[in-house]
């Protein structure tokens, strides 16, 4: 670590903090180590690691150039650590991801020539001359020998990280293999003996290479929410000084009451209200819709959300790090962190591995040495040891079987953001939906027949100053009218001043409608008495379908809206939902979800609107409409593509299909080293023949995860905007 951190730390509160990027982290004994070192010292209140973006948050009490002893505490545990920086990350991950490729190719090239060679050896057998069979087996060397320090080097340098600070990982036996493999057949070739290894180390390169790819790639996939949300935020912000001048700052140094400059094309650094200009604003960040927003002077814009006119002026009203997007992305990240708790199988099982594995060769090579063996011999077995017992059937055995699901479910208009999502989706027994734009469609229509023209544009002007989907539906009845004091109420309502006179829009309540019927919009006007506007939405057509599915698979299904109680349940009657709540705002949504999950039920959210975020972060699963907001798909594991929730239980049923394939892939990974092991260690067993019965292991786990590509019948639409095709109209099983 030759970077000084203290320019990267944060002062707040008396507390500082920094965000590093820990190189070596792969599963969750080092997320363990990583966290429990750290936390042990004085100073650290918290030390938080997410696994999937290799991002460890720290905060302690002392001075900020503390982070370098952290980062060197962290050397000493055998990983390398170096400023959070997102377009860095985002280089680092791509060319890993790269380097692995590079090296499984160079592998696989190598493996497909030194069998070649050893083939000719094979069937050559007693009739060809030893000479000829020790000039294959060096040109076999001259291959295989620097293929293995190429393709090698993920194993390799990752081992020598761990030994350099004395310890261990699972790379160190899985080096050990291969050097050993390689040692062994230059010694046999040089003596000119029959057999040679260097076919079986290149084997076990090549599929450790394969698990280690798929691995990387899921975790680059896994951490893409939370990087296209920091991608958003704005880096720079002009501000205009009080001589009239315009100033670059960071956007992190703006501060409330600033203004800011924001040219047309640019994205707008923190939240803030317009003083001069009129201006088109491209807020499908916030609202998802693609169609340019007309603001004027006094209306609210919020980071992220990109000016297409003409430059404008905003007095900031929250500085960058309290913005509105920086909250969403604090609880995206906050989401994902829970959900990076949950440890794979895979790395359950590897934490007993390198133990397990060091002492069974050791073992082996100090019996055969006391039972009278050669120290060849005894050498010869250790090696088979330590490559039969090969982690490639563990290592493969849960990504294969997600990346055959994940592509199961994406042949059919169903994307996974993470590689542990399917894991968390079978253990789902809770499903909690949102209702408008979730299982309705979100096409409000408000009646307004009953209102006066004036009163309507009056109206219709205050709710154009909210993107709540209910005001929405009144933005065509605005007028060129003055706006002022606006102030939204959450789960309320929205009041201002228009063309002088006040103007409530929202709840019974809010309005003061007293005990009317709480459905639809209430509108006051000045002193008038309140007025009702009835708004009709439409269910979508296969949710009714989609509830008795997930209910007959044995999940309860409820529903939680914002709107009226008496519209609330006409819906949830309609589609069979008997727990309903209404009323209820985004953060109750987020305090019914915890309050399942203390019950210890597992909870799969869906939902579409931004308010949707916290709860689809927080579920132990989630799943967004591709046509909801750009945050409500950011923020969730599975997002259904077009505009159609009938893919839901065909995700579940592939999702507990995959579960049972893991299981059977981990049985069969056992009962593979239950057999085959003490063949090894008896000396049955070469170190060919124990790379072939570790591929073979491999091609059983592989070939039971394919079975996935014929699981369920789900005829949904295989591109994005594709209209889904009704069973009934197929014909065919619905999932």
């Amino acid at each position: 670590m030759s970077v000084t951190l203290a320019p990267f730390v944060r002062i707040a509160g008396g507390s500082a903090s920094v965000d590093l990027v820990v190189d070596g982290a792969r599963c969750g004994g080092c997320l363990a180590k990583i966290e429990n070192g750290l936390q042990a010292l004085p100073e650290v209140t918290q030390a938080r690691m997410n696994l999937t973006t290799s991002r460890l948050h720290l905060v302690w009490n002392g001075p900020a150039d503390a982070a370098d002893l952290f980062a060197r505490k962290l050397e000493e545990m055998g990983f390398r650590a170096a400023p959070y920086i997102q377009n860095d990350s985002d280089q680092r991950d791509a060319q890993a991801s790269r380097m692995l490729l590079m090296a499984m190719a160079a592998a696989a090239f190598g493996l497909m020539n030194v069998m070649m060679l050893s083939i000719a050896v094979w069937s050559g057998g007693a009739d060809m001359a030893a000479s000829t069979r020790t000039l294959l087996h060096w040109v076999s060397a001259a291959i295989a020998l620097p293929i293995a320090a190429y393709a090698g080097r993920p194993f390799f340098l990752s081992a020598w990280q761990a030994l350099r600070v004395r310890t261990t990982n699972m790379d160190v036996p899985i080096s050990l293999a291969i050097l050993l493999a390689c040692g062994l057949s230059l010694y046999e070739t040089w003596h000119g003996h029959v057999h040679t290894y260097f076919d079986a180390a290149l084997m076990l390169i090549f599929l450790l290479l394969i698990g280690r790819f798929l691995d990387a790639r899921l975790r680059a996939r896994t951490g893409m929410a939370a990087r296209q949300l920091a991608a958003l935020q704005v880096t720079d912000a002009k501000r205009l000084r009080t001589d009239g001048q315009v100033e670059t700052l960071p956007a992190t140094q703006v501060r409330p009451g600033d203004q800011l400059i924001v040219a047309r094309g640019e994205r707008i650094p923190a939240d803030g209200i317009i003083l001069s200009g009129n201006a088109q604003i491209d807020a499908a960040l916030v609202t998802g819709e693609t169609a340019l927003q007309a603001l004027r002077v006094g209306d609210i814009v919020y980071s992220g959300t990109i000016n297409r006119s003409d430059a404008i002026t905003v007095s900031v009203l929250k500085a960058s790090s309290d913005s509105f997007l920086a909250d969403i992305t604090a609880m995206v990240e906050a989401g994902q962190q829970t959900q990076a708790r949950y440890v794979r199988l895979a790395d359950r099982a590897a934490r007993a591995y390198v133990p397990v594995v060091h002492s069974l060769a050791l073992l082996t090579l100090v019996g055969w040495l006391i039972a009278g063996g050669t120290p060849r011999t005894a050498i010869l077995n250790a090696i088979a040891v330590l490559i039969i017992t090969c982690p490639c059937a563990l290592g493969l055995a849960v990504p294969a079987v997600q990346v055959t699901a994940v592509g199961r479910l994406f042949s059919r208009g169903i994307l996974v953001r993470s590689g542990d999502a399917l894991e968390r989706l079978a253990t789902i027994s809770h499903v909690v939906f949102d209702k408008t734009g979730t299982l309705t469609r979100g096409q409000i229509t408000p009646d307004v027949t009953a209102i006066d023209h004036d009163d309507l544009a009056r109206i219709g002007t205050l709710a154009r100053q909210s993107s709540h989907p209910l005001s929405e539906a009144l933005h065509i009845y605005a007028a060129d009218l003055d706006v002022a004091k606006i102030t939204e109420v959450e789960g309320e309502g929205l009041m201002g001043e228009v063309d002088g006179q006040s103007v409530r829009l929202g709840q019974t309540s809010f309005v003061g409608a007293g005990d009317q019927i709480d459905t639809g919009l209430w509108a006051r006007i000045g002193d008038q008495a309140p007025v009702h506007i009835p708004v009709s939405d439409r269910t979508r057509p296969e949710a009714r379908t989609v509830v008795r599915d997930l209910s007959d698979m044995g999940l309860s299904v409820r529903m939680l809206t914002g709107d009226a109680p008496d519209t609330a349940a006409q819906i949830a009657q309609e589609l069979g939902i008997e727990m309903v709540e209404a009323r209820v705002k985004p953060a109750q949504k987020l305090a019914h979800i915890s309050a399942l999950q203390d019950k210890g039920r597992s909870v799969l959210m869906v939902g579409d609107g931004i308010n949707d975020a916290p709860a689809l972060s927080h579920a132990n699963a989630s799943a967004a409409l591709a046509s909801g907001t750009e945050i409500s798909r950011s923020a969730s594991d599975i997002v259904l593509q077009g505009d159609t929730l009938a893919g839901l239980p065909f995700a579940f049923r592939v999702a507990r299909s995959a579960r049972a394939r893991v299981r059977e892939n981990f049985g069969l990974a056992i009962g593979y080293n239950m057999l085959a092991v003490p063949l090894a260690v008896f000396g049955h067993v070469t170190p060919l023949v124990a790379a072939l019965a570790m591929s073979a292991s491999s091609l059983i786990v592989t070939l039971n995860a394919l079975r996935l590509r014929r699981e369920g019948a789900y005829e949904g639409p295989a591109h994005p905007g594709q209209t889904y095709v009704s069973p009934a109209r197929t014909g065919k099983c619905a999932a």
